[in-house]
């Protein structure tokens, strides 16, 4: 499995924490060098390991929060 390089440009907010220290967290993270995204997914406390997450541009960050906000 090839190796995913990241790296965490902004980091926007914590949403929730577990028993176990893991963080559910929203960043702006830079995957592979390529363009920013915004990213919501569970990390672990050293950022060493991740759990599955969703990633949205601005514009379908902008979108969501149209529709949560409706």
């Amino acid at each position: 499995m090839a190796e995913i390089k990241f790296e965490i440009i902004e980091h926007i907010g914590v949403i929730s924490e577990s028993s176990k220290g893991w963080t559910k967290e929203l960043n702006l993270i830079s995957w592979n060098g390529k363009e920013p995204k915004y990213d919501l997914r569970d990390w672990d406390p050293n950022k060493e390991k991740m759990g599955k997450g969703i990633t949205l541009t601005k514009d379908e960050l902008d979108t969501l929060k149209k529709v949560l906000n409706s």
